[in-house]
């Protein structure tokens, strides 16, 4: 390796530099607060597990996406993080093992093998909530608000929230008794959203079956507002099941126009996005000017089984880092920057004490360096003033 490629990273792996890095820093502080104002409670979940917990319940995606090494200790395989909502969902139902409802919050870096999308990064700082222990409608709408207050607390403008429900595709699925091939390559067609594709296969597979017209129909079922009167009118009469996932998109949806009419509804309810993670409501937000989510969740019950204890749960995540840089902002923290001279004097250090435990910046000349305050990108310096050390712009 030649010595400039020893500065080169891997592709998708970035670094962090001063500006951002203290603009993503005071905005996770930000959101963390947020989170515990609404009883959400912190959690640090460890950056490599071995890796049939980490994957447990995640569906292969996950598993594609996560780095894999070997344990010098004891030879297990062990994984990477490349989602932590599999580990909060353990952190629930084995360690806490609480009753009732449980509020988790937790803000980390994951890694990923590939990129989600062509801008995406390898390397993410992922934020997000998980409420455990509820199988309400309540509880979605808390985190879909909690999601929204993410985003606007982050600056982002003109959302547009897609809404969906996996169990509708679920329920007809049993019902026209697919198998494990024909569910996965039907899963797929909606997935590519392959309108010709559908029809092929219902006439293979269902050209007898009273559901094919529900299917066609389910491929159809995307758009604004009727879009719920639809299904309820075509898919709500097959079972009750999918009539009451239908009223329960229709209560998140009156929800959110009455505490957030600024954001703009879509409703697929074709979208199967982590549908073998995913049991009931998901949800993606989207900006105008980015082709791709800034944030997604959606409810994933019993997921906690496979840890001893089967729990109704729902979440969100977001790329805090990715949301910054769509935003371009600014650091949060005071551009003021101070300089000290290199000086023992008693008073002097006494009141660079006193700023920095105020939350002024203050930097320290050293003995013997060459560069200025002004190359330091210093603002203000301490000067001797009638026997006392004042700031003084530069």
């Amino acid at each position: 390796m030649s010595i400039a490629d020893r500065w080169l990273l891997p592709d998708g792996v970035e670094e962090t530099l001063p500006a951002q890095a203290a603009c993503l820093e005071g905005l996770r502080r930000e959101l963390l607060d947020l989170y515990r104002s609404w009883g959400y409670d912190l959690v640090i979940p460890p950056l490599v597990e071995y890796l049939e917990s980490l994957l447990i319940g995640a569906g292969n995606d996950l598993a594609l996406q996560t780095f894999k090494l070997t344990d010098q200790s004891t030879g297990r395989l062990m994984g990477v993080r490349a989602d932590m909502t599999p580990q909060v969902a353990r952190i629930d139902a084995h360690t806490l093992n609480r009753e009732g409802p449980t509020r988790l919050c937790y803000a980390g870096d994951v890694l990923h093998t590939k990129p989600k999308s062509l801008t995406a990064s390898r390397s993410a700082m992922q934020v997000g909530v998980e409420l455990f222990g509820h199988d309400g409608v309540a509880s979605d709408i808390e985190v879909i608000m909690l999601m929204l207050d993410t985003l606007t607390l982050t600056g982002c403008e003109k959302v547009h929230l897609d809404l969906g429900h996996v169990a509708i595709y679920r329920v007809l699925a049993e019902m026209a008794e697919l198998d494990d091939a024909q569910e996965m390559a039907l899963f797929d067609i909606y997935q590519r959203k392959s309108v010709p594709e559908l029809a092929e296969f219902l006439d293979a597979n269902l050209a007898d079956s009273p559901l094919k017209d529900k299917f066609i129909t389910l491929s159809e079922l995307s758009g604004s507002d009727g879009v719920l009167a639809k299904a309820k009118a075509e898919l709500g009469p097959v079972s009750e099941v999918l009539a009451q996932a239908i009223d329960d998109l229709m209560t998140i949806a009156a929800a959110i126009r009455e505490r957030r009419p600024e954001v703009a509804l879509y409703f697929d309810l074709g979208e199967l996005r982590g549908y073998h993670y995913h049991t009931g409501p998901v949800f993606s937000a989207y900006l105008p000017t980015v082709g791709h989510s800034v944030a997604s969740g959606g409810r994933y019950d019993h997921i906690g089984e496979v840890f001893g204890r089967a729990r109704a749960a729902t979440g969100f995540s977001t790329d805090l880092a990715s949301l910054i840089k769509i935003k371009q902002q600014t650091p949060s923290v005071s551009a003021q920057l101070v300089f000290a001279p290199d000086n023992e004097d008693a008073a002097l250090q006494r009141e660079v004490a006193h700023l920095r435990q105020q939350g002024v910046r203050v930097v320290a000349g050293l003995p013997g360096q060459k560069v200025t305050a002004e190359d330091m990108d210093c603002t203000h310096q301490l000067k001797l003033q009638d026997n006392r050390w004042v700031i003084c712009s530069l």
